[in-house]
């Protein structure tokens, strides 16, 4: 079997979890693929929870969920060493970040410090703790979801930590056929209990190297550098992409060519994956009259093709 279908097999289970959410399941994999991490902004209720946990199951990784409070503590996260009478000495018992995917769930709600023990984590796949450095399992997948930031009770994240997601999308709500599918159909938190891996972690490792090797061509780059440089021109946004932002971006649009079957990355898989991308880190100029995603289509438009 080769690796398009899997991967082709894989959306196709998850749609039957995340009915009418065929283009974000496949940005979620997308993201994963390149290695990235993911930030789900909606409205409760809408399928963040579930779409992480159908993913990690479909997928054969070690899953695990942390619901963040205000009271959510760094140690909660990454773990805590404890004196243990029998063996005379402290033994570290580590804490649910020790998985593969971890969906930090309503990342928003919980304090600044705690957003922050993430960041190594997310950037380094290792954390320190009491002065130790700990490895974490690999692959390592962080979904974060976001409540609003007009709810009560939240906290805006740093502009250091939204650049580490590689992708920030938004499910929204589900439009009448599907609705009425999840209306009329058994529970999909139910349903999941009876997915089966579709792809091991090896082979999801192997997916990962097979994006590396996707080309994009010089014009391809030349394209890709003319939308970095909009970004930064001042006519767009208050500040423009990093270079971090432009490798990541890269990455983005080669794992949307290897989804659909190519070895090379066309300036629609840019186009298709920019929004989803770059949207989180920018911040449109005063008067735009858009938001972001909004603002970062109207660029697509305005750069030429090569």
């Amino acid at each position: 079997m080769t690796l398009h279908t899997r991967l082709h097999q894989l959306v196709d289970q998850i749609a039957t979890i995340i009915v009418g959410k065929r283009p974000q399941i496949e940005d979620s994999l997308a993201c994963l693929l390149a290695g990235g991490h993911l930030l789900i902004e909606d409205v409760p209720g809408v399928g963040k929870t579930t779409l992480a946990h159908a993913l990690a199951v479909s997928l054969g990784l070690r899953f695990s969920r942390v619901q963040f409070t205000a009271d959510l503590m760094p140690s909660d996260l990454v773990g805590v060493s404890v004196y243990e009478r029998g063996k005379e000495s402290f033994v570290f018992h580590p804490g649910p970040v020790f998985a593969q995917v971890l969906l930090a769930d309503e990342i928003n709600r919980a304090g600044p410090k705690t957003q922050s023990a993430l960041l190594e984590a997310m950037e380094e796949h290792q954390v320190s703790v009491e002065g130790e450095t700990r490895a974490l399992p690999a692959p390592f997948f962080v979904i974060a979801t976001q409540n609003p930031s007009d709810q009560l009770g939240t906290y805006p994240l740093p502009e250091s930590q939204l650049d580490r997601f590689l992708m920030c999308i938004t499910l929204g709500y589900p439009d009448r056929a599907s609705e009425r599918a999840l209306l009329s159909g058994r529970d999909r938190r139910e349903a999941i209990h009876e997915l089966h891996a579709v792809m091991s972690p090896s082979d999801l490792q192997a997916a990962q190297q097979a994006v590396l090797a996707v080309h994009a061509s010089e014009p391809l780059l030349d394209y890709l550098q003319a939308l970095i440089a909009a970004t930064r021109d001042g006519s767009w946004f208050v500040e423009g992409l990093s270079p971090r932002a432009g490798i990541s971006l890269l990455r983005a649009a080669k794992a949307h060519a290897l989804l659909d079957a190519r070895d090379y990355v066309a300036p629609d898989d840019l186009q298709a994956v920019l929004p989803q991308t770059v949207a989180h880190r920018l911040l449109p100029v005063a008067g735009a009259g858009r938001g972001r995603r909004e603002q970062v289509r109207a660029m697509i438009d305005a750069i030429a093709l090569p």
